[in-house]
Parts: C-alpha cells; structure tokens; sequence
C-alpha cells in the first residue's frame, strides 16, 4: 500500500491531466460568459430593431 501511494504522488503524468483538465475548464468559463455577453446585446438589438420597424 505504501508503494502504491508513492507512485501515485510521484507520478507526473496525473498532473498533467489536472493541469489539462483546470486549463480546459478556465477556458469554458471564458466562452460561455462571452457567448451570455454577446447573446444579450444581440437579443437587445434585435429587438430595437423590430421596435423600430413595427
């Protein structure tokens, strides 16, 4: 058990998933918050624009 343990903290590999895995989630935050952003000014405008015309 505690060989098994010390391969487990001295494995590299594992961190870099987790760093993968924090890098991809940071980015997700990012494009979601945007895609809000962007979603509700083109909602607003379009709905100016239909005010407008109607």
């Amino acid at each position: 058990m505690k060989a098994l343990l010390q391969n487990l903290w001295s494995d590299d590999q594992g961190q870099d998933i987790a760093e993968y895995a924090v890098m991809l989630a940071v980015i997700l935050v990012i494009v979601v918050g945007t895609i809000r952003l962007i979603g509700s000014n083109a909602n607003t405008v379009f709905s100016q624009t239909a005010s407008s015309i109607g």
